[in-house]
């Protein structure tokens, strides 16, 4: 029988959570702009005893990629203070600087163990279907054009859970936790000014988590997944030189014919040996009119590769297309990096213990080593500065029983599977700080305690 006390400590607040997390649900915010979400969690977490770092604290100002226009972030916070954000927390996190980490300090006996959970919605329109969940319970988004279609808003309610279970089952605790709540992972554009921030520098034990993936393990706990690619994110702008399509065709720089010569070849570029390698153009958008040469045309793109080295064979070759294609249309190109992340590597020494204490648990219906997933995901500048440093880390999925693929407007979790997280999160911390048959302490190489 599972010694942890935490599968009974999920159960009980069930209610309270569910709650939490579709209220989350009712009140999405994209990347940067998570403002009411983190002032509850600010909130939250100071009630239960939380040492708090927020904003620029935490998020280096000249790391963040893909921040808003601040046009677009005073209409969030405004919106964010209609809706009851604390006017503290959205002050102090400013224009674009919604991240935050929660530290329990218990004593210096034990290891520095961190959790990290990405809290932005995605740019998607929800389903108003009468077979939606999130409709017929009455949670369905209220923002236009966002939705948590990725169930960012059940990893935050699980953080805030776990961060609960901590603070009020820490009697035998050694060691330090920290809770990192990480703004814009969707576009990868938010977990890499944390790490340039220094959040995870003292780290020994890091772990990270994502529901849903993979349907076929709905239900199941994968101790670490293999396959999430390195990645680019490119905005592109082409600009020409408009004119007359029927009276003066000849002295136009047609932007258009750029953006589509450069969209064509872009897939032209060789695949390599070393890896799976992907580009994909999402966004084209050019003209104003059937009579006038196209002056101004716009990209988005991205790259990825099973290894950083593949991926930046991709994007490099890419920079050259697109520079190509605005020469041969005597076009000026602007080529912005909006996005990126590294390969993610794990620790799988690691993800052997955490299977035994999933395994433990007895609440998954199965708990395999690894799920091969692909996609690409920024927690990855975590693991890699962790596992650096001589730490170690691992990425994990919670299996769920999805109502549509991530990133669809009918997407919805199996909620009992958020339960089962926190339950296990309060489980997998609790473990590696108190001293049992997981944890063999020993001085690192900075001096300081570290899991072997």
């Amino acid at each position: 029988m599972s010694t942890y006390k935490s599968v009974a400590f999920a159960n009980d607040n069930r209610e309270k959570f569910i709650a939490m997390r579709r209220d989350l649900h009712q009140h999405p915010e994209p990347g940067w702009l998570e403002y009411r979400t983190a002032a509850m969690a600010a909130d939250r977490l100071t009630e239960l005893g939380y040492d708090l770092k927020v904003g620029k604290e935490v998020v280096k100002a000249e790391s963040r990629m893909g921040v808003p226009e601040d046009a677009v972030m005073k209409a969030a916070m405004d919106r964010a203070l209609q809706e009851g954000a604390n006017p503290k927390w959205v002050e102090a996190m400013g224009y674009g600087f919604t991240g935050m980490v929660a530290t329990l300090h218990f004593d210096d006996e034990g290891p520095t163990v961190a959790f990290r959970a990405d809290i932005d919605s995605n740019d998607v329109m929800e389903s108003t279907a009468d077979d939606h969940l999130p409709v017929k319970e009455g949670f369905v988004s209220k923002h236009e054009k966002a939705m948590h279609a990725c169930g960012h808003d059940a990893h935050l309610t699980m953080a805030l859970g776990l961060a609960e279970y901590i603070t009020t089952h820490k009697e035998g605790l050694h060691g330090t936790f920290k809770l990192i709540l990480q703004p814009a992972e969707e576009g990868v554009r938010g977990a890499k000014s944390m790490v340039d921030a220094g959040v995870v520098d003292d780290v020994d034990i890091f772990f990270g988590m994502h529901i849903g993936i993979n349907k076929n393990i709905a239900g199941c706990l994968a101790c670490l997944n293999n396959g999430f690619l390195a990645t680019t994110k490119l905005d592109v702008t082409f600009k020409g030189y408009s004119s007359h399509a029927g009276g003066s065709p000849e002295l136009g720089k047609n932007s258009l014919l750029a953006a589509c010569t450069a969209a064509l070849n872009l897939q032209a570029i060789s695949r390599h040996s070393k890896g799976n390698s992907c580009i994909n153009v999402g966004v084209l958008e050019s003209g104003t009119g059937r009579n006038v040469i196209p002056d101004r045309a716009y990209l988005q793109i991205e790259t990825r590769g099973a290894t950083g080295e593949v991926n930046d064979y991709i994007c490099k070759r890419a920079y050259e297309v697109l520079k190509g294609a605005a020469t041969m249309y005597e076009n000026e190109v602007d080529i912005k990096e909006m996005g990126s992340a590294p390969a993610c590597i794990n620790s799988e020494d690691l993800a052997k213990e955490v299977q035994v204490i999933a395994k433990d648990l007895g609440i998954f219906k199965d708990v395999p080593l690894a799920n091969e997933g692909g996609g690409s995901e920024d927690c990855a500048y975590f693991l890699e500065r962790v596992i650096g440093n001589g730490g170690r880390g691992t990425y994990m999925i919670l299996g769920s029983d999805i109502a549509a693929p991530h990133h669809n407007p009918k997407f919805n979790i199996d909620e009992k599977d958020m339960i089962n997280g926190i339950a296990f999160t309060g489980a997998l911390i609790e473990s590696y700080l108190k001293e049992n048959k997981h944890n063999k302490l020993k001085e690192n190489k900075h001096n300081k305690l570290k899991v072997e």
